[in-house]
């Protein structure tokens, strides 16, 4: 009866531990605000990143590069 016990206890405390660093890493996204809107540049960079990854002939690749260039200058406009 001990054994099983004390299996249980490990089990709750590795589901409480999970539950423990689940509310951490929440926590930490909320404060860091990782999640929040990205800034001019690294909206800038992520859609360069989806041209490279989307386009295989030359002009759509530039035409993408140019519209990711297009909506960085507005974002620079209107102040992010």
């Amino acid at each position: 009866m001990r054994g099983s016990q004390r299996g249980l206890s490990s089990l709750g405390l590795l589901v409480v531990l999970a539950l423990a660093i689940a509310a951490g890493y929440y926590a930490y996204k909320a404060v860091s605000g990782e999640d929040a809107t990205l800034s001019c540049g690294s909206a800038f960079t992520a859609c360069m990143q989806k041209c490279r990854r989307t386009t295989t002939e030359a002009p759509a690749a530039q035409a993408c590069q140019e519209a990711c260039q297009r909506d960085q200058a507005a974002c620079e406009r209107g102040g992010k």
